[in-house]
């Protein structure tokens, strides 16, 4: 049986601060598994994992296709690739059209993981300037899971939390500072 929750974040523009912060904040060996899914440039591969890293605490992954699903490392999508996790608890990469303008796709990550991980999923949507994340928060709070949308009074581009919040009513809508919170104090 699964017992460790499963940290969805999802972001694009104006969410870098708010997720270096966060980083900062995971402890070494943190217990739940952590992704990150941000929209980046496609044609960069190199600089983005080693910004992340400079304030994290445990190690900063881009996984590979059929990698597993470790708890320890945050995971952080690859640029222009779809990921995914399966029932085998490993990741899934795809070059698949883009959904939203967007590949990494937050929508097909979050829909994905809700599948899998159900009512362990936790979903944060930042800051960014379309509605990609919106539907698979929806599909995470639908699975039972738990959804953290920033403030869009707190977000540099409040698109992307107000197209989640258009859809369904979110479990908490917070500030940066008390979603940063929020991961460090998770049990």
């Amino acid at each position: 049986m699964l017992t460790k929750k499963i940290i969805l974040i999802g972001g694009s523009a104006g969410s870098f601060r708010v997720v270096n912060r966060m980083i900062s904040v995971f402890p070494s060996g943190y217990h739940h598994y952590v992704i990150f899914c941000l929209h980046r440039l496609k044609n960069i591969r190199n600089g983005f994992v080693e910004a992340l890293s400079a304030n994290a605490r445990l190690p900063v992954k881009e996984p590979l296709d059929k990698d597993p699903v470790k708890t320890g490392t945050l995971y952080l999508a690859p640029a222009n690739y779809h990921i995914m996790t399966d029932h085998g608890f490993h990741f899934s990469l795809s070059v698949e059209d883009t959904v939203n303008h967007s590949r990494p796709s937050i929508d097909i990550l979050f829909e994905t993981a809700a599948e899998v991980y159900s009512n362990r999923c936790i979903g944060i949507l930042l800051s960014g300037a379309n509605s990609d994340g919106a539907k698979g928060m929806e599909k995470i709070k639908n699975a039972g899971g738990t959804t953290i949308i920033q403030d869009p009074e707190n977000c540099e581009i409040p698109y992307m939390p107000n197209a989640c919040l258009r859809l369904f009513k979110s479990d908490f809508v917070l500030n940066a500072d008390k979603i940063v919170n929020f991961i460090r104090d998770l049990k």
